[in-house]
């Protein structure tokens, strides 16, 4: 259980308390004005994240090497669907942990996360192998070296 869940309650207790000890009801509603404004100001964000990746379709990203280079252990998942704006491609059974999701770009490339207790705890990249080129489409020589 990450303590974000036991201290943001217990905050918002203290600061409606503290509010309440410096001025009175006045002070109660500041503080529960404050703290339903922090509610919206993140459900907004939500809906705006999910909004986003809506309109996409599901498990597909601009760049699999740009997204698995900005990813770190520890991001939430919402925070990885608002990197790549499209919901991933759910690779594990359904309400199982650890949770795998797949983004797949233009190219096949891959990046597959894995999420326990919604933060990302593991990822992994794949790039197809590049085509094999036949004799007749040889890269031209190459140029000779400077003087």
């Amino acid at each position: 259980m990450s303590p974000q869940r036991i201290l943001v309650p217990v905050g918002g207790v203290l600061l409606i308390a503290l509010g309440y000890h410096y001025a009175g009801w006045a002070g109660v509603a500041l503080s529960t004005g404050a703290l339903v404004m922090w509610i919206l100001l993140h459900f907004t964000r939500l809906m705006r994240v999910l909004q986003r990746a809506a309109q996409r379709p599901i498990g597909y990203l601009d760049s699999a090497v740009m997204l698995h280079v900005k990813l770190k252990p520890g991001m939430t998942l919402m925070h990885v669907i608002a990197m790549t704006r499209a919901l991933g491609e759910l690779r594990s059974e359904k309400d199982a942990q650890p949770e795998v999701y797949r983004w797949t770009d233009s190219t096949d490339s891959w990046v597959e996360c894995t999420f326990a207790g919604g933060r990302l705890s593991a990822h992994q990249m794949h790039r197809p192998p590049p085509p094999d080129q036949s004799a007749d489409q040889q890269p031209s020589a190459a140029l000779p070296p400077p003087p």
